[in-house]
């Protein structure tokens, strides 16, 4: 089998790849799930498990998806294809995951501008209100305003090109988000009544432990990668071959966690702070990120300073996860149709903004279509988290370990230097990760449908 032959861009080096994979990594789930997770199940305990987790079970599966991208030097349909016709169904399932997921996080990173906006201009107690989230929401015409400026944004650096958009954003992006997220951990530990939730965030509590934890910390893991969205099969298909991709996966996964942990320290103890140490004030999703959060900071001193800096946080990681999203659409139907990167990225941008238009008006002129009780949004969200994904996370696991077998995959991270873990990569990508993305599916599913909770 031949690696792709057409032109395609690549990054300049290792450093430009980890970043661009940590970028996408660090996203919303970071920030708005991960303190949850971790504050309700068991603290220090939850956030040994994941560790664990991220650095075999995580480590497979990004592995594999980077290096299946690498051999072909293609996006997600073309990449399964190479392997063979039948293989080609894989790969629609994976493309449809971004094209799913792109507009409604659009919405969300629309929400996150006018957050940025109402607290830099020196408002926060405003949109601390409790009329202030819904009521802004619920509007036809400024949420989509605010969503499509978020899109154009993206549409921006994509049309750029890999080095000279994406990669010199993260170059600058990456750093900034770390030194934000440790003067907002150093805020939030300065607070009274903090330290309490440091204890309860880092300290293990083994009541609260249990399957449920394993559960969590495996989902949260397989999200906050980026994993089964097609985004490593085509940041991977950007690849040179002289790159190491082992050693670059584990740095992207540092990161991501580095981030995730620095979220925790950001939110429980400022929630400690703002409830008087009451743990059940700490929720996940948009109410976290919109309503509870918002009052937290509106509390403290330095509110509108601190507020500002937050939002500035959540959106860097909402926009360079949704650059990896919109970068993963153009790659697939620039392989597909082969257009030139610049038609590619004006009818994907109109497609999206397109698609963004029914979970924008979900909340408010068609807030009536629902299905189970849930928005055009988090129907959206159940069909791409809950659904697409974990099938999709289970067919590559098959793929890699048994269908084409792990000696491929094995072969092309050699390509760079010999692949240390391949022991480890094997035993987990055909015994472990397997059953595992099959219990997040069904865990999932039944928590979507509201049958079990997390």
């Amino acid at each position: 089998m031949t690696q792709g032959t057409h032109n395609r861009d690549k990054f300049s080096g290792r450093i430009a790849f980890v970043l661009a994979g940590a970028a996408s990594a660090v996203g919303l789930g970071n920030l708005w799930r991960f303190p949850y997770f971790a504050a309700k199940y068991g603290g220090g305990a939850f956030l040994i498990t994941y560790i664990i987790l991220v650095m075999t079970l995580g480590f497979s599966l990004m592995i594999a998806e980077t290096a299946i991208g690498r051999k072909t030097g293609l996006s997600a349909i073309g990449a399964f294809k190479k392997f063979g016709r039948k293989y080609a169904f894989i790969g629609i399932l994976v493309s449809l995951v971004p094209i799913v997921i792109t507009p409604y996080y659009s919405v969300i990173g629309g929400w996150i501008l006018k957050y940025l906006t109402v607290f830099s201009a020196g408002n926060g107690v405003s949109a601390a209100a409790d009329n202030f989230f819904p009521d802004f929401i619920t509007q036809a015409g400024q949420p989509i305003v605010w969503t499509w400026i978020f899109i154009f944004l993206c549409a921006g650096v994509v049309f750029m090109g890999i080095q000279k958009g994406i990669e010199y954003l993260n170059k600058y992006l990456m750093p900034a988000l770390i030194i934000i997220s440790l003067i907002i951990s150093a805020y939030s530990l300065t607070l009274s009544g903090a330290l309490a939730g440091l204890k309860y965030y880092l300290i293990p509590n083994l009541d609260n432990f249990g399957i449920k934890t394993v559960v969590a910390a495996m989902g949260q893991m397989f999200f906050s990668l980026s994993l089964a969205m097609g985004i490593m099969i085509t940041y991977g298909s950007y690849m040179r071959k002289e790159d190491d991709l082992e050693r670059s996966v584990r740095h992207i996964e540092f990161f991501d966690t580095a981030i995730a942990f620095l979220a925790g320290l950001m939110i429980i103890p400022a929630v400690f702070a703002f409830s008087g140490g009451e743990a059940g004030a700490l929720n996940a999703g948009p109410g976290l990120m919109f309503i509870t959060l918002p009052k937290v900071f509106a509390s403290f001193p330095f509110a509108n300073i601190a507020g500002t800096l937050f939002f500035i946080l959540v959106f860097f990681a909402a926009f360079s996860s949704a650059i990896s999203l919109y970068e993963t659409v153009v790659s697939i139907v620039s392989d597909h149709f082969k257009w030139r990167r610049k038609k590619s990225v004006l009818v994907t941008g109109v497609l999206i903004a397109l698609l963004a238009v029914p979970p924008s008006l979900g909340f408010g002129l068609w807030d009536s279509i629902s299905i189970a009780g849930m928005t055009i949004l988090d129907m959206m969200d159940f069909l791409s988290n809950s659904m697409l994904m974990p099938l999709v996370a289970v067919l590559t696991c098959l793929f890699a370990g048994w269908w084409i077998g792990p000696q491929v995959i094995i072969a092309e991270v050699s390509e760079s230097r010999p692949f240390k873990n391949r022991k480890l990569f094997v035993f987990v990508i055909k015994w472990v990760a397997p059953p595992c993305m099959a219990v997040i599916f069904i865990s999932y599913i039944l928590s979507s449908l509201r049958i079990i909770s997390f």
